[in-house]
This record gives C-alpha cells, structure tokens and sequence, in this order.
C-alpha cells in the first residue's frame, strides 16, 4: 500500500513542531514547553522584534508588553529570542517570550 511509505516519510524529519531550530548553543536544538506551544506557536525571533522598556519587553509587531516578572517570560536555552504567540500568528497574543541572559 503507497499510505505506508507516505506516513513513515512523514514522522522523519529534523525537528519536531515544538522544537527550537539548532543553534551554537543549542547544536540539537530544544523543545519548548507544551504549555508554550501546540506546535505552531512559537518560533525564534529577531534580536530587533523585541525591545526594552522600564516596564518590560516590547513585542514590536504588535506593541505587546510583557512585564519582566510575568510568567510568560521564560529563560532562553540557546541565548536567543523566542516567541510563541496565539496561532503563531505575528498579530497573536504572547503566550510565552524566551529571552536570553541580559548582561549588566
């Protein structure tokens, strides 16, 4: 049956959808967190899509605030950004907000 053959090329790949891509810090890449993610809603982010504000990080495209000490914001794995919005969508609400270590 051609279905067989199908469905196993399917379930191989390089990274499942809740998965980070691989980065010098993270070489096999990471999963995000199920409560993040139900994947399709996360992704990495530019350095310049989020910005800093005395009252938290700015998701630029939307104008989104996510105070520093929210939940949602999580420590990155592999040093970048990464955002997980509603439906991924790049109008969608903040579901999570990986940010990398701040230096000082």
């Amino acid at each position: 049956m051609a279905v067989a053959p199908l469905l196993a090329l399917l379930s191989v790949g390089p990274a499942n959808a809740h998965d980070a891509m691989p980065t010098a810090a993270q070489p096999n890449g990471w999963t995000y967190p199920f409560a993040c993610c139900s994947g399709y809603d996360c992704r990495a982010v530019s350095e310049k899509a989020i910005s800093e504000r005395p009252e938290g990080y700015v998701i630029n495209g939307t104008g989104e605030v996510v105070g520093y000490m929210d939940a949602r914001v999580k420590n990155s794995p592999d040093g970048e950004f990464h955002w997980c919005s509603v439906a991924g969508s790049n109008e969608g609400r903040t579901i999570c907000l990986f940010v990398p270590p701040r230096g000082f």
